[in-house]
């Protein structure tokens, strides 16, 4: 799967150092697997839940979370935000 775009990951990670292993961690997970369906995704990663249109990943030990959009059959993952656990909190009200 094409993961899009490491830049967000990285400029995270800038701000939260201790993301940086987790987040480059799944990305690269995510770059190598090649799920058809969530179910197929909940199977690879059991971090993942859908809310809505996204796929929010639960990393470093539910310290952060990527929203995600997912395009199963281009194979594209599209890297729509990346929060701590409690700016996902606040995003999300």
């Amino acid at each position: 799967m094409r993961v899009i775009s490491n830049k967000s990951l990285r400029e995270f990670a800038a701000l939260y150092p201790d993301a940086d292993l987790p987040l480059q961690g799944w990305r690269k997970l995510m770059e190598h697997a090649r799920p058809r369906s969530y179910a197929d995704l909940k199977k690879l990663s059991n971090s993942v839940d859908r809310v809505g249109s996204y796929y929010v990943f639960d990393l470093g030990g539910n310290k952060y979370r990527v929203i995600a959009a997912i395009h199963f059959d281009r194979q594209m993952l599209y890297v729509r935000h990346v929060f701590t656990h409690v700016e996902y909190d606040r995003w999300r009200l």
